[in-house]
């Protein structure tokens, strides 16, 4: 369009030249031909402007298309944001309302602060939690010997034991420069089990039951201190080495004697129930995060060794007094899962834990080293976890644990409330 109106002023002063020589006296023409030539730049110029105009147009459209995907995030959510606020309240989608590419919508950020213990909204956070936890486990007992290969002689004894436990979680964390984190926990314990046993008297018909109750105590106070080593770039994940000391603040297990069930010799339920295990424990670990838009993948790994430990007793039996040292199978933890994030508000996360531990062993005063037989477990989680963030100091993490293994709880329900100041 450029040439083509170039062209035309060109053959138009081309054709007017000769009759402005032959006529230069009539100045009339003259300024006809002049006002001519002034609407033809006017009208080139226009044009210009128009095509500009256009190009600008052209060049939006062709960088923001109409279905345009969320963005990558280009930093870890988790590290504090330079700019305005991260979100616009009410945004369908997370990846669209970022007013910045380095600013992860709220929802995103939150999934980083579960998946890694790390908290970009704040320097200090406090945590509610309520835990409730249920166990419903039967056994078999045989006490006998099987005759003639078909009749069995003796005791037959089946036994259950159903335990609710209730857990308060109070959790305040303290975030130093995002590459520290220093946290201490207190775990407030509710404890109901009860007992059932059939077979009193070799008569299989015949059960009782009876149920022990634990008030409101605190349990074993642990602390951790996390750091930061490695910040997620597009080949690495964010990485986080953890180190958590639990301290024997709780109601141990060890002296507690049993006692026997009236009108069933076959069932031996305990005085008490403990609130911790009653010693010191030592558990580092390791964990990673990396995000794949729309999703987190996290992982961890943790090794706990039980320190050992002497008591005055530790005996079950009553009016019996054992005292002895007592050394905890050491455990190893592995997880992993995926979290996504719904929309700015709502993200849900899925994961499987694993927890195998060695055998316990007690050494009575003066004697050897034994082995507690079926102390050894392999405790398997199946997670489901949803992450709300009802303000921008505020969240909701409510999340279901289902057993996959017999050592495991049938299933276990927390929800948390993590404040960010």
């Amino acid at each position: 369009m450029h040439r083509s109106l170039t062209f035309r002023a060109v053959v138009c002063l081309s054709t007017l030249a000769p009759a402005s020589l032959l006529y230069a006296a009539a100045d009339p023409q003259v300024e006809a031909l002049k006002q001519e030539l002034a609407q033809l730049k006017q009208r080139y110029e226009a044009q210009q402007n128009a095509l500009m105009v256009l190009e600008q147009r052209v060049r939006q459209v062709e960088e923001t298309p109409a279905a345009a995907p969320p963005k990558r995030l280009v930093r870890s959510p988790s590290e504090p944001s330079k700019g305005t606020q991260t979100v616009a309240a009410g945004g369908s989608s997370y990846g669209q309302s970022l007013k910045d590419d380095s600013e992860p919508a709220q929802s995103v950020s939150n999934l980083y602060d579960e998946a890694s213990g790390f908290f970009g909204g704040g320097k200090f956070s406090v945590e509610t939690g309520l835990t409730y936890t249920h166990y419903d486990t039967r056994a078999l007992v045989l006490n006998g010997f099987l005759a003639l290969d078909s009749i069995f002689l003796g005791n037959i004894n089946i036994d259950r034991i159903k335990a609710d436990n209730w857990t308060l979680d109070l959790t305040a964390r303290y975030n130093l420069a995002n590459r520290w984190q220093f946290d201490v926990n207190v775990p407030v314990i509710y404890r109901e089990s009860t007992y059932s046993s059939g077979g009193a008297g070799g008569a299989g018909p015949n059960a009782s039951d009876a149920t022990v109750t634990r008030d409101p105590q605190i349990g074993d106070v642990n602390v951790g201190v996390a750091y930061k080593f490695i910040d997620e770039s597009e080949h690495w994940p964010d990485a986080v080495a953890t180190l958590r000391i639990k301290a024997p603040t709780g109601k141990d297990p060890y002296g507690i004697k049993l006692r026997e069930v009236a009108g069933n010799n076959n069932l031996s339920v305990p005085e008490s129930l403990p609130t911790g295990n009653g010693v010191w424990s030592i558990t580092p670990g390791i964990s990673l995060v990396k995000t794949f838009d729309p999703a987190v993948l996290f992982g961890s790994l943790s090794y706990t060794y039980n320190m050992k430990d002497s008591f005055s007793d530790i005996s079950p039996q009553a009016d019996s007094k054992v005292p002895g040292d007592v050394k905890l199978g050491d455990s190893w933890q592995i997880g992993g899962g995926i979290a996504f994030a719904l929309n700015e508000k709502m993200s849900m996360s899925f994961s499987v834990t694993d927890q195998f531990a060695r055998k316990s062993k007690i050494k009575p005063d003066g004697g050897d080293w034994q082995s507690i037989t079926n102390s050894d477990y392999n405790a398997a989680n199946f997670n489901v976890g949803l992450t709300f963030a009802a303000s921008e100091n505020l969240t909701i993490v409510p999340n279901l644990a289902i057993g996959l293994t017999e050592d495991s709880p049938d299933f276990s329900f927390s929800l948390k409330f993590p404040y960010y100041f």
